[in-house]
């Protein structure tokens, strides 16, 4: 794919995907949640076995969107990395 702002919502999914994949996430499950919220159209969740796993997949994810022009609207608890939402606009 090439960098693209405005690529559609099922390429942002498996972009996401691809780079929680290529990060060894594991119990990967994509949610549509458009029934039952409006603030997002696809929730992805991801366990990691690590705090810095947790990084990594997180940095990977971000840095995937990015290499195709797309910056994520917000990363939050990362600093702790208990948890990281990666707020990627009708992604989450």
């Amino acid at each position: 794919m090439k960098p693209n702002e405005r690529m559609n919502h099922d390429g942002r999914v498996k972009l996401i995907l691809e780079a929680l994949h290529d990060a060894k996430g594991f119990d990967i499950v994509t949610l549509d949640i458009r029934p039952l919220a409006d603030f997002t159209d696809t929730m992805v969740i991801v366990n990691g076995n690590s705090t810095r796993h947790v990084i990594t997949l997180a940095e990977k994810v971000v840095e995937k969107l990015g290499q195709h022009g797309i910056k994520s609207v917000g990363v939050e608890g990362l600093d702790t990395a208990e948890w990281v939402l990666i707020d990627a606009g009708d992604v989450v």
